[in-house]
């Protein structure tokens, strides 16, 4: 196994962890090896491989999901340019977002039956739960955001949300992918927060719960 005699280190294991990845030992989706097995690999400490990991993580090329280990999720760095679009559109996705799902979050509250409310329970034990992948765990949040969308009774809204669900599962996935990291606990209970508020039928705390989330959402960006 190739090691590493250069500095920087982290930089230098980074290289050649993206390298492995590219040369097909680990496949898209893959789990990698845990720092105790790559730091004498790479003939460096474990601190180091934390560095690289954040690093291609940055790229995105890897993302670390919360008590399930680091996962490839790209098998080539995106170029900088790319990236520099990729957060713009990102940036304009959530905006979007924003527009219609505060408006559907307040509705949700005032309009929301029984069954519609288990629902978005169901659901939001789904997206807990659905953490194999990025695109999957996106798709489990996008059902629970429908089913709020769906629950303002507003044929418009659900029209508007539908439509642009493409675009936005792309956004959303490019999102994780930057951030490197998706499924932690607090995300997971802001978006039990805002079932709460509309369980209480509080639409001022739903719409505020859930333009925070997607503001936090922006501001990972940079």
């Amino acid at each position: 196994m190739t090691q590493l005699n250069r500095t920087p280190l982290a930089e230098q294991a980074a290289d050649l962890l993206l390298e492995r990845i590219r040369g097909g030992e680990w496949a898209l989706g893959q789990k990698l090896p845990g720092e105790t097995t790559l730091a004498p690999q790479l003939g460096v400490g474990r601190s180091t491989v934390r560095e690289a990991i954040r690093d291609l993580a940055g790229r995105g090329v890897l993302a670390s999901r919360q008590g399930a280990g680091v996962f490839v999720t790209a098998l080539e760095q995106p170029e900088d340019w790319d990236r520099v679009v990729r957060r713009a559109d990102v940036a304009a996705v959530i905006e979007a977002r924003i527009a219609i799902e505060v408006e559907a979050a307040v509705l949700a509250a005032e309009r929301r039956t029984s069954d519609e409310l288990q629902a978005m329970e169901a659901a939001a034990r789904e997206r807990a739960a659905r953490q194999e992948s990025i695109e999957v765990h996106v798709d489990a949040d996008t059902a629970l955001h429908r089913s709020i969308v769906s629950a303002a009774h507003n044929e418009i809204l659900v029209e508007l949300f539908d439509s642009f669900t493409p675009r936005s599962r792309q956004a959303m996935i490019d999102l994780l992918r930057l951030r490197g990291e998706y499924g932690g606990d607090a995300d997971h209970q802001n978006h039990l927060r805002i079932v709460q508020a509309i369980a209480d039928r509080d639409g001022t705390a739903a719409a505020t719960l859930t333009r925070e989330h997607l503001l936090a959402l922006k501001a990972h960006l940079g």
